[in-house]
């Protein structure tokens, strides 16, 4: 990517890519309610699939990323796009808990293969040193646009459409965006020192680093309240909330029940995020990573800590939902940036894969645990607290870190 450009055609395109790929992923809390009373399943049933679809996305990132280094982009991002379709048309015509739940390794190893390992790895290799950090923040703002996007076309759809039916649209609509593989591309070089260090040397190097270990258990909280955010803000916000008031500025919105509510504070957690990311990839560019991931989980934290503590209104659902999604995906181009400036970029993508599993490892428990907590107590509250918890835990653990490039150690 040339110093003077930035929006390039392999930017546009990865872009175009994450945002179809993120506006399926983050509308199944969309469809919560929906399955489950259609069959009459408890909670745990579709949060399980849902958990199982978070944990095969975080097994799935690092391999579709090391197979991209290996045999090309395009031919996985392909590959992860015929998953990902599979996995929804199937799911479509899935009856029972488990055939959803079984269906779910397919579509989260799909998610993996159109997500931020195999895109991130793409822009990264692509982009200047100068400009990294910024383009996977729009990388990753792109991922946002999806999240915005995403839950309210899945609510509207909900309106004409069987749920069945919106899965088989969306698993077609990841298919067609696969139309603008040709310019995915990898226009970028590794150093010298890079490219002669094979892939098995440097993941050794970075297993055995502690500052690896630091990221990597530092992604978990990022995960969890993700995941469980959008699996189950919307049914949440639905069961507890007050309601819209007629005549509100929230009614004129459109806005008029607490479902569609819910559905719109995922999307506005991804409008506010565009913003929140583009800025954390700015200040990446500049100031200390981990300094700035220590800041945004802080940020989490205190956010999640007094929205559980107030009374839940529509206007504290908006406020939460802009507050909590101008730090929502900012952890990602400063955890991206941060394994590119120690490690190099000739692996980034199985790097950022591997610590991406821990990420996926915190949305499956807070997912899992969404729906276990429920259906056991019939609410949400601890497992929110517990997010809170492991925020603040995340917030500390970046701050050990060194920021320092490691050299390579050459193969023989």
């Amino acid at each position: 990517m040339a110093a003077s450009r930035l929006f390039t055609p392999v930017l546009i395109a990865a872009s175009a890519i994450i945002i179809v790929s993120f506006a399926v992923r983050a509308s199944f809390g969309v469809f919560q309610l929906p399955v489950a009373n259609e069959f009459g399943w408890p909670r745990i049933e579709f949060s399980l699939a849902i958990a199982i679809q978070n944990l095969a996305w975080g097994i799935g990132q690092p391999l579709f990323a090391a197979f991209a280094e290996r045999y090309g982009d395009r031919l996985a991002l392909l590959l992860g796009a015929l998953t990902y379709c599979a996995g929804m048309v199937l799911s479509a015509f899935a009856t029972t808990p488990e055939a959803h739940q079984a269906l779910a390794w397919l579509v989260g190893f799909g998610i993996a293969g159109t997500g931020f390992g195999v895109i991130l790895g793409v822009v990264g290799r692509a982009a200047t040193a100068e400009r990294r950090s910024f383009a996977l923040g729009v990388a990753t703002a792109a991922g946002s646009v999806g999240q915005m996007i995403g839950p309210p076309i899945a609510a509207a759809l909900l309106v004409d459409l069987h749920w069945s039916q919106v899965f088989i649209v969306f698993g077609v609509a990841v298919l067609a965006v696969m139309a603008v593989l040709p310019f995915i591309r990898e226009t970028g070089a590794a150093t010298n020192e890079e490219a002669k260090e094979t892939m098995r040397a440097l993941l050794g190097r970075a297993v055995r680093d502690p500052s690896f270990t630091l990221i990597f258990l530092g992604f978990f909280s990022c995960g969890y309240q993700l995941a469980f955010i959008t699996a189950h803000f919307p049914a949440m916000v639905t069961e507890l909330c007050g309601p819209v008031a007629p005549g509100s500025i929230i009614s004129g919105l459109g806005v008029t029940t607490t479902a569609q509510l819910g559905a719109w504070a995922i999307g506005l957690i991804g409008l506010a995020n565009i913003g929140g990311t583009l800025l954390a990839g700015r200040l990446g560019q500049r100031w200390s990573k981990k300094y700035l991931l220590a800041v945004i989980y802080t940020g989490r934290t205190i956010v999640a800590a007094v929205f559980i503590l107030a009374p839940i209104t529509p206007e504290s659902v908006l406020i939460f939902s802009v507050v909590m999604g101008a730090l929502w995906l900012a952890t990602v181009p400063l955890t991206s940036g941060l394994i590119a400036q120690i490690y190099g970029i000739r692996y980034m993508g199985t790097l950022f894969g591997v610590v991406f599993l821990s990420h996926q490892i915190g949305g499956f428990m807070g997912v899992w645990l969404g729906g276990a907590m429920y259906d056991a107590y019939g609410g949400y509250e601890l497992v929110w607290w517990i997010g809170v918890g492991v925020g603040a835990f995340s917030a500390l653990v970046h701050l050990p870190i060194r920021e320092r490039p490691m050299r390579a150690a050459l193969a023989a």
